[in-house]
């Protein structure tokens, strides 16, 4: 007799029987944290390759698309909107300072209108404050703009699709402290907009009136003693699991995993370095980079052997993964190779002023990367309804 049948309660026999049918759908899941970064720093390198604004209008219809479609309710997953706002200053920053400090204009520019102009002193010489301002100088400071909104919106998509702290998963041993600050750097902002919207809405239920400024003081406290509160309780989990022991590394060790990492980052610099300038020595290319490489992962491997960690369901690297990751690639390559268009349909002119076009093999390489809110597998109802 088993112990729950002496105990009086009859034992549930066993649920046999087929698979439940999913009809064909991919089950939901989590895709792994390194395949979005792949793919969102893949696409940040494509941005960079262009200035053309109906592309770069066409990557953030790409990133909302992808966003919507694959993100969770985490709290890191609601900050998206926040990165559009950031870009939208970003532009509206450099409209404003190519406005302010202008370099002039020439007869054949739009004028728009005239600033007042401020004498700067002859060691100042090549910028002036204020003056004229024409439409193309506007134009070409909101298209620099918009690219540096782009780049930062692909962090902001990776930032809100991947998961940080099963992104600290995979970072090696040796940068296992590094990794836990930058998790948690990441992880302030959506805390702190969780925070504010969580006290707003307590402010509301005790029927809040006070909007503005006014409400500032209402606001601050309780989430300053939120973020206090949630300081302490990461504290002492770290302290319970460990954080911050000495480890076995000798001091011999030490030194040498940090001469082989120093040695492995100048190596990289001096390859790319040689890679950018074509005048350089043929040994500060690819040799020079290849040989960094491989310093920095001895370095890496070596300084790992002090942290022992073990992992609990460790996310796997699969179809999907291949694909999200794969698609960014082939978008970037695809932008960098100058096959099947004019490198010049990248870079519309803007002296003189012309309407930008839009190259078909471009427009493919971007569409192509935003296949992946649909070759990524949905999230799970438990995480759409919960942070994981």
């Amino acid at each position: 007799m088993t112990p729950v049948a002496r105990a009086g309660v009859e034992a549930a026999p066993p649920v046999s029987g087929p698979a439940p049918d999913t009809g064909g759908r991919r089950l939901p899941r989590t895709l792994h944290p390194v395949a979005w970064w792949i793919w969102a720093l893949a696409l940040a390198t494509a941005v960079s390759r262009t200035a053309n604004p109906l592309l770069l209008l066409l990557v953030l219809a790409v990133l909302g698309h992808v966003v919507t479609a694959r993100r969770t309710e985490a709290p890191w997953a609601r900050g998206f909107k926040y990165y559009l706002y950031l870009a939208l200053t970003v532009v509206a920053i450099r409209v404003v300072f190519r406005a302010v400090f202008a370099t002039g204009i020439t007869p054949r520019d739009h004028f728009l209108f005239s600033l007042p102009h401020i004498p700067t002193p002859d060691w100042y010489a090549g910028i002036q404050i204020g003056g004229p301002v024409s439409l193309e100088a506007v134009l070409s400071a909101a298209t620099d703009g918009l690219r540096l909104a782009c780049m930062l919106c692909c962090i902001g998509a990776a930032n809100t699709l991947a998961n940080p702290k099963r992104a600290l998963r995979v970072l090696p041993g040796a940068l296992h402290e590094l990794g836990v600050a930058v998790t948690v750097a990441i992880s302030v902002a959506p805390q702190l907009v969780q925070s504010v919207q969580r006290v707003a809405r307590a402010r509301k239920l005790r029927a809040g009136r006070a909007k503005g400024l006014k409400a500032l003081r209402g606001i601050v406290v309780p989430v300053l003693e939120d973020a206090l509160e949630r300081s302490l309780r990461l504290a002492a989990a770290m302290d319970s699991r460990g954080y911050g022991r000495a480890g076995t590394a000798t001091r011999n060790s030490r030194r040498l995993t940090g001469a082989l990492m120093l040695l492995g980052m100048c190596g990289l610099c001096a390859g790319a370095y040689g890679l950018l300038d074509a005048t350089a020595p043929r040994f500060l290319g690819l040799p020079a980079m290849a040989s960094g490489a491989v310093l920095c992962v001895a370095g890496l491997r070596l300084g790992g052997r002090r942290i022992t960690r073990t992992t609990y369901r460790p996310d796997p690297w699969r179809l999907p993964e291949w694909a999200v990751a794969g698609s960014g690639v082939l978008s970037a390559v695809l932008l960098f190779s100058n096959l099947g268009y004019n490198a010049a349909e990248l870079n519309p002119s803007i002296y003189p002023l012309s309407w930008p076009t839009l190259p078909p093999v471009p427009t493919v390489a971007i569409l192509l990367a935003g296949t992946a809110g649909f070759l990524a597998p949905p999230p799970s109802p438990a995480q759409r309804g919960h942070a994981s």
